[in-house]
């Protein structure tokens, strides 16, 4: 398993700048660590190991990544590993990821329900979980921190994320509804910067 190669203090994580290009046994490995050290919801952590850690995407790449990963069905992390999979080393790597994120927590997953079946109602147990939930809400917001602020440079992308927030937490709006309106606005939004860009030069 190859050493995780940080950037230098300089380096902006918005950046290519040594980034790595994992094989199929770096990808199986670091979803595998992920598996197991992920407790709660593994996007945080795996924003962690991916760009600052490993560096196999940059910061933006990530949130892109992510973004599309959200709009499939399923699960995100599990739509992130085999995306993230298939970009590197086709399906093969697709395989590698999806298998190194599930193999070892189901292990775990299997051994814990027989555990929780006879302990369930031990109040030290409900206590446990209580102050996993709360390790886990607060992972989350890390996370959400890290996407959010590198869209402070951009302005559109801010303004459909803070739709897209308005939408889903506060009017309780669908998902599948409020990415069908949003998504093609997005999309619109981008080009125009695209072109803005194109036509500044």
């Amino acid at each position: 398993m190859k050493p995780a190669i940080s950037p230098p203090a300089s380096a902006d994580p918005g950046t290519d700048a040594g980034l790595v290009t994992p094989t199929v046994r770096d990808l199986f490995l670091g979803f595998l660590g992920l598996g197991f050290t992920s407790f709660g919801g593994a996007l945080p952590l795996a924003r962690r190991t991916i760009v600052d850690q490993r560096r196999w995407l940059t910061a933006s790449e990530f949130t892109d990544l992510l973004g599309l990963c959200q709009f499939l069905p399923g699960g995100n992390v599990i739509n992130l590993s085999v995306a993230l999979g298939m970009r590197f080393q086709g399906w093969r790597g697709a395989l590698a990821g999806i298998l190194g994120l599930i193999a070892g927590p189901s292990l775990v997953v299997i051994g814990l329900g027989v555990i929780y079946e006879r302990t369930q109602s031990d109040p030290h147990i409900r206590h446990l979980f209580v102050g996993l939930a709360a390790a886990a809400a607060g992972l989350l917001i890390s996370m959400a921190l890290k996407i959010v602020l590198p869209l402070r440079r951009e302005p559109p992308a801010a303004v459909v994320a803070a739709l897209g927030f308005l939408a889903i937490a506060v009017l309780r709006t669908p998902l599948l509804p409020t990415m069908l309106v949003l998504t093609p606005i997005g999309i619109a939004l981008a080009a125009r910067a695209v072109r803005n860009q194109g036509d500044s030069r």
